[in-house]
């Protein structure tokens, strides 16, 4: 059974979801919950593209969500991490208007969920964000037309990040250069956290990016 998802919007009522070009959908990270990327979003995402924040499936003891239990650091048990896709791609084709491009942005775990949809989901991914996160393990059917699309990604991580291990950032390293049109930042001497260096630096990837004049893939 795909879990329901909670979801908070940057527009009034629930049932009146703008017609517009593209729609972020926020990711929070283990622990978390949808309250935690609205403001990032206000601050990164070009003039009238609204957003969506989505609080993931699983409880956690301190009263926030994950996205799927914490296991081998940087190596998830495949099963939870699909469920958790679905449980997205349910919402966005139950909840979005037909195409619409779709603009993933994720912090660590919720990181984790942008890739899966870039994997999942490449025709309708504009452009997505991974911001302390990083890519699973393994091949998915979708990874061939994903590198064949070249999707704008921004991947932003500190070279002091504890959290996430070592052989998840040699992975994402390799695997989305290859499968992205990838613009990649390191922060010195920053943790598991994101930076105001890297919040201006997504504002102005997203804007080009999203931009009219921007190329297709």
């Amino acid at each position: 059974m795909t879990p329901q998802l909670l979801a908070v919007r940057s527009w009034s009522e629930p049932a009146a979801v703008p017609q517009v070009g593209a729609m972020a959908l926020l990711l929070h990270g283990f622990g978390s919950d949808e309250r935690d990327l609205p403001g990032l979003a206000e601050r990164v995402l070009p003039a009238g593209i609204p957003w969506v924040s989505l609080r993931a499936p699983l409880p956690t003891p301190n009263g926030g969500a994950a996205w799927f239990p914490i296991g081998r650091p940087g190596s998830p048990a495949p099963e939870p991490v699909a469920r958790s896709v679905q449980a997205i791609t349910t919402w966005v084709a139950a909840t979005l208007p037909g195409e619409m491009p779709l603009v993933p942005i994720g912090f660590s775990q919720g990181g984790v969920m942008v890739t899966e949809l870039l994997r999942s989901l490449p025709d309708r991914v504009a452009a997505g964000a991974v911001l302390s996160g990083f890519v699973t393990d393994g091949e998915r059917p979708g990874d061939a037309d994903t590198a064949q699309a070249r999707i704008p990604m921004f991947w932003g991580r500190g070279d002091a990040d504890a959290v996430i291990a070592g052989d998840a950032v040699r992975r994402t390293a390799e695997w989305l250069p290859a499968h992205s049109a990838l613009e990649a930042h390191v922060y010195p001497g920053l943790g598991h956290a994101v930076a105001p260096q890297e919040v201006e630096d997504l504002a102005d990837f997203l804007r080009r990016a999203l931009s009219p004049e921007a190329p297709s893939a």
